[in-house]
């Protein structure tokens, strides 16, 4: 088992303390945020990071990503997963959310720290090749190009960071955007890579993930 450091020539800053554009979005609280989480700790951890592979780690996740998140689960759930985001266990957690409630809780979790896990040898050198390289033959875009080559996201583009997720969780959303049950992605990009994935690729890049950093 080995972690993976990856050296990039550029650093990205990301504050979960506050998040606001212009007059009519409102200001993120952290702090109110954090009294807001606590229900949330049960599936993702007191800090975001989950303790289980059926639950994505949140902690240190872009803030506008986490809002997006969340304003599309509660217009999958005002839909019946006919738009936005559907899941069971979310639907009922977002239903009474107000928009300052998402931005405090965004702010929270966009604050915290993530965790980095271990990728096992097996799936460092194909699982490198894609992530830095896609798959040119098969018309697979390298995952950095879009996620950075350490996993860590472009937040102001709304591309989350995937460094250190549970290779389950990772695996289980790359399947759902590949079948098209995830369908949230910005003008389809992740459904139009996802489907040229095979189950060994995804098992090899959900693994090498979870090490990434």
């Amino acid at each position: 088992m080995k972690k993976l450091a990856i050296l990039c020539g550029f650093v990205l800053f990301a504050s979960g303390a506050a998040f606001a554009s212009d007059s009519n979005r409102p200001v993120g609280d952290a702090e109110a945020g954090q009294e807001k989480a606590a229900v949330c700790a049960a599936c993702h951890g007191q800090t975001g990071n989950s303790p289980t592979g059926d639950f994505p780690n949140i902690a240190g996740q872009g803030m506008k990503y986490l809002v997006k998140q969340l304003k599309d689960y509660q217009l999958g759930n005002e839909t019946q997963g006919e738009r936005g985001r559907y899941n069971m266990l979310m639907a009922d957690q977002v239903s009474n959310l107000s928009e300052q409630d998402i931005y405090d809780l965004a702010a929270f979790y966009a604050a915290q720290e993530h965790e980095v896990g271990s990728t096992p040898e097996s799936a460092i050198e194909e699982g490198r090749l894609l992530w830095l390289g896609g798959d040119v033959d098969r018309g697979i875009t390298a995952c950095a190009a879009c996620h950075g080559p350490s996993g860590l996201g472009m937040s102001l583009a709304t591309f989350p960071l995937l460094s250190g997720q549970h290779p389950e969780y990772t695996a289980a959303q790359l399947k759902a955007f590949r079948s098209g049950e995830r369908a949230n992605d910005p003008n389809g990009m992740m459904r139009d890579i996802a489907v040229k994935l095979t189950d060994h690729d995804i098992e090899v890049l959900s693994q090498f993930i979870r090490g990434l950093y």
